[in-house]
């Protein structure tokens, strides 16, 4: 169920995916990671012509949080053309700090398209509590 905070992270997430490089795509993908403290980041894919160094809006967003000190996230908000779900390198690095947070798929209009958790989107997640601490 779409919460009224969450046209506001979908509006944010519009605007972050404003300034994607997608030449190759033409894919344009904007997030909104939304901090347990009301901070709000953004960001946009950056595609490179050899593929492979090419980043996901979802894990611009979070390289941006966790570099400014944030470790605590409630929810994000991913727009696309099509309402596209992020990608499994991009749920696993989210995963790894909050596999509860709320997630909004929506397309470029700003019409959610699912509401859902993370952890819904990667069931039997492998978080920082699956590593074995040499006690085993």
């Amino acid at each position: 169920m779409i919460e009224p905070s969450d046209q506001q992270l979908i509006d944010a997430a519009i605007a972050a995916g404003q300034n994607a490089y997608m030449p190759y795509s033409n894919y344009r993908v904007g997030a909104a990671l939304l901090t347990a403290s009301g901070d709000v980041y953004g960001g946009c894919n950056i595609e490179s012509v050899s593929f492979t160094p090419t980043v996901c809006a979802e894990r611009t967003a979070l390289f941006k949080a966790v570099s400014e000190g944030q470790r605590d996230f409630s929810a994000i908000a991913v727009v696309t053309r099509d309402a596209g779900s992020p990608c499994g390198v991009c749920r696993q690095m989210l995963y790894e700090f909050a596999p509860d947070m709320r997630v909004i798929l929506a397309d470029l209009d700003g019409k959610a398209h699912l509401v859902t958790t993370l952890r819904a989107l990667l069931p039997h997640g492998f978080g920082p509590e699956n590593l074995d601490d040499g006690k085993s």
